[in-house]
């Protein structure tokens, strides 16, 4: 009798030990009760990012055509359901544009005039305006006063600045051009430039320069290639750095240009939040331009 129950119990424990052992087989652990430490937890209090869709229209200076297409892509890996599409029509299209809502965000290579009223300007971004020669002309550095007399004409060879003998050929931007605007203000030349050539955008003043070899002109550092020469001004050469600390002399702001009294659109607050923070600041940079953020 004494065996059998000796038997009995040592099966009970057995049976226990095997039941213990199939609750842990192949390393399985139990799954904490969900709390705050729990995977459960943690994605719950993760915040989820809101997708937007939909279209922002843009439209206004052409000097800021690269940073444009930099931030378009950029947000496009961000808010790939937003799109952003871009006009080049000069920075008083942007202005306009803004005014009269035929665009969400208006695009100017300047600041807001006094008579520019029921719009706001938020700068985006820095850029200096390159003064640039063909590659042929010896001339490296100008003061504001010698860019100013070529401009305006008072000089007309390019001996009188230590350049070879030959007529100086100015070129520029249209009336209403925030990159025409901001040297002539600079420069103190405003209604007073002898142009030979008005193009309509920064590309053709480009061009222009490019095929002349007395030719001397403007534009965005951003849009500046190896076809023509960015000279110094004052001995400063045109770069981020310059631009950012103010050494150098002949440079403006990258505005959004915004209706104050018209509501935007939550992807055109986005783009807008996006693309003045740090997260954008490398884009802007690669562009050419200087960050703000």
């Amino acid at each position: 009798m004494k065996k059998r129950t000796l038997a009995l119990m040592l099966s009970a424990a057995l049976c226990v030990g095997l039941l213990a052992g199939c609750g842990n087989s192949g390393g399985t652990t139990q799954t904490p009760a969900a709390g705050t430490d729990s995977p459960a937890a943690v994605e719950s209090e993760a915040p989820a990012t809101t997708e937007l869709s939909g279209t922002v229209n843009t439209n206004g200076s052409t000097s800021m055509e690269s940073v444009m297409g930099y931030l378009t892509e950029g947000f496009k890996e961000v808010q790939p359901g937003v799109t952003i599409n871009y006009t080049g029509s000069g920075s008083g299209a942007g202005v306009t544009g803004a005014q009269d809502g035929t665009c969400d965000i208006g695009l100017a290579s300047r600041d807001l005039k006094d008579d520019e009223t029921g719009v706001k300007q938020i700068t985006v971004a820095k850029d200096g305006i390159a003064i640039i020669v063909n590659p042929e002309n010896p001339v490296a550095d100008l003061s504001l006063e010698q860019i100013a007399a070529l401009a305006t004409g008072e000089i007309t060879n390019w001996s009188k600045v230590g350049g070879n003998d030959g007529q100086v050929v100015f070129i520029g931007r249209e009336a209403g051009s925030g990159t025409r605007d901001g040297f002539e203000s600079i420069t103190g030349t405003e209604d007073a430039c002898k142009y030979q050539n008005e193009l309509t955008s920064t590309g053709e003043v480009i061009a222009n320069v490019a095929s002349n070899p007395n030719a001397i002109g403007y534009a965005s550092l951003s849009a500046v290639d190896e076809t023509v020469k960015a000279i110094t001004v004052g001995g400063v050469a045109p770069s981020e750095e310059t631009v950012l600390d103010g050494s150098y002399a002949v440079q403006r702001n990258f505005n959004f240009i915004i209706n104050e009294s018209a509501e935007l659109s939550d992807a055109a607050n986005a783009f807008i939040e996006w693309a003045t923070s740090a997260e954008a600041s490398d884009l802007i940079a690669g562009a050419g331009a200087v960050p703000v953020a």
